[in-house]
C-alpha cells in the first residue's frame, strides 16, 4: 500500500503514523537541499550552463549590425561600502539586485554613472579610453549628491576586471562596434528622511554597441525648445547623475516626434547661450576655431576635453566661454560630442519660436574639420596612431 494511504487510514497507532509522516518530510527536505545544491552552490555547474546558454546566443551577433542597447555578458563587477569604507570586487552572473525598497537610490536620487569604452585594434590587443577621466568624474558626481567616493585605482581594476570576463563579447575590428562599459553607484541605505545614505554599492557591466546614431557618423538635424531646461545653472547639471537625463526625456521624445536628433537646450537663466545637444556637449568651428561652451550647467565631456587637444594638435585654436545663440550663424561647422557617438555633425538647428534656421551642412555632409576630429580621436582609440597622450590602457 502507497506510503500516503497508510497516513490517511484511520488507526489508533499514532507512532506509526508519526514516523511515516516524518519519512516524507526527510525525503522532501533532501530533496529541497539537493536542488538548492544544484543550482547555487555548485556554482562552476550554474555559470557553465549561463554561460553556455549565452555562448550559443552569442554565435548568433552579427556585429556590424548592432544597435546601441543593452545585451546580457558573462559577468559585471560589484562593491559595496559599509561601515565607512568599500569593500572588495565580487564577480556575479546575476543581471538583477536586491535592495530595500527605501533606498535612497529608488527615493532620492542618489544614483551617479559613467560611460566608456573599450576597442579591438587591428593589432588584436583591447584599449580602454581615457579609465582615470571617468575615475575622477565619477568621484565628482558623488562628491556633488553625498556619495562615497569610489577609488579612483579600485575604479581602474574593476574595468580592466570586466573587460578580461567578457573578453569574447569585445567586438571585432572594423565592425564599427565597441563595447560599453558602464559603472554607477547607487545608495543603498533604507530610510524615508531626506538624508544621505550610509551604504552604497558600486556595479560595472559590460554590453557590447553598435553606432548610437543608426546611420553612424553622419549630420543630424537639432531643434531648440525654450520651454524646456536640462538642468539649472547652480544645480546638478555638471554631474552625471541619473536625474539629468530624466529631466532631458520629455524633451528629447517631442524632438524625435518631430523628426530631429534631439533637442538643443539653451541656458536655464536668461535663454540666450547654448547649453548642451540633447546629453552631448556643442562644438562650433570658424576661422580655423574649435569653440565649446563654458556654463555651470554642463556636463564637462571627456570627448569634448579630448577633442579640445586634438583641435590644437591640427594647428586649430580652442576656445571655451559662453556662446550666445545668434553666434550659431557664425559658424562653418557644429557638432555634438560624447562618449556614445564620439562626434555626431550637425546639419542644421532649427529655432521654431523664431521661425530661423541655423544650417551647417547643405549637402548633408559632415564638415571637413570635424572629419579630421573624429577620425584622429579613432585613430587613437583603436591603436592606429601613437598614443603621445597617455590616454590608452591596454588590457593585457
Amino acid at each position: 500500500m502507497p506510503f500516503y494511504k497508510i497516513y490517511e487510514r484511520k488507526t489508533s497507532n499514532n507512532e506509526t503514523c508519526s514516523i511515516i509522516k516524518n519519512i516524507l518530510l526527510l525525503h522532501l527536505s533532501t530533496l529541497i537541499n539537493r536542488v538548492y545544491t544544484i543550482l547555487y552552490e555548485d556554482s562552476s555547474w550554474f555559470c557553465a550552463s549561463t554561460n553556455l546558454r549565452k555562448r550559443k546566443k552569442m554565435e548568433k551577433i552579427n556585429w556590424s549590425e548592432l544597435s546601441f542597447g543593452y545585451m546580457p555578458t558573462d559577468c559585471n563587477i560589484r562593491c559595496s561600502y559599509k561601515d565607512g569604507a568599500w569593500g572588495k570586487l565580487e564577480k556575479h552572473t546575476d543581471e538583477y539586485l536586491t535592495m530595500h525598497m527605501a533606498a535612497t537610490c529608488l527615493h532620492y536620487g542618489q544614483e551617479a554613472f559613467e560611460g566608456l569604452k573599450a576597442f579591438k585594434g587591428k593589432d588584436g590587443k583591447i584599449r580602454v579610453f581615457r579609465i582615470d577621466e571617468n575615475a575622477k568624474r565619477m568621484q565628482s558626481s558623488c562628491d556633488g549628491i553625498m556619495m562615497a567616493k569610489f577609488p579612483i585605482e579600485k575604479f581602474k581594476e574593476a574595468v580592466i576586471m570586466v573587460i578580461k570576463e567578457n573578453e569574447r563579447f569585445v567586438p571585432p575590428y572594423e565592425s564599427g562596434a565597441s563595447l560599453y562599459i558602464r559603472p554607477l553607484i547607487i545608495g543603498m541605505s533604507a530610510q524615508v528622511g531626506v538624508n544621505a545614505a550610509k551604504e552604497y554599492q558600486f556595479i560595472l557591466f559590460v554590453t557590447p554597441v553598435g553606432p548610437y546614431f543608426k546611420g553612424g557618423f553622419q549630420t543630424t538635424p537639432f531643434v531648440i525648445f525654450r520651454e524646456y531646461d536640462r538642468a539649472a545653472p547652480l544645480g546638478t547639471g555638471t554631474y552625471k547623475i541619473g536625474g539629468n537625463y530624466a529631466a532631458s526625456l520629455l524633451a528629447g521624445q517631442k524632438a524625435h516626434d518631430m523628426g530631429y536628433s534631439n533637442c538643443f537646450y539653451l541656458d536655464a537663466k536668461e535663454k540666450k547661450y547654448i547649453d548642451e545637444c540633447g546629453a552631448a556637449n556643442f562644438f562650433g568651428i570658424k576661422n580655423n576655431t574649435y569653440v565649446t561652451p563654458k556654463s555651470t550647467s554642463v556636463l564637462p565631456s571627456i570627448t569634448n576635453k579630448s577633442l579640445m587637444v586634438l583641435a590644437k594638435e591640427l594647428g586649430m585654436k580652442v576656445e571655451q566661454r559662453p556662446i550666445p545663440e545668434e553666434e550659431l550663424s557664425t559658424f562653418e561647422e557644429a557638432g555634438a560630442c560624447g562618449t556614445a557617438a564620439v562626434i555626431s555633425p550637425i546639419e542644421r538647428i532649427d529655432d521654431l519660436e523664431k521661425n530661423k534656421s541655423y544650417i551647417f551642412s547643405s549637402d548633408g555632409k559632415p564638415g571637413v574639420m570635424s572629419e579630421k576630429l573624429y577620425k584622429k580621436l579613432r585613430a587613437i582609440q583603436y591603436g592606429e596612431e601613437p598614443d603621445k597622450y597617455g590616454w590608452i590602457t591596454i588590457v593585457e
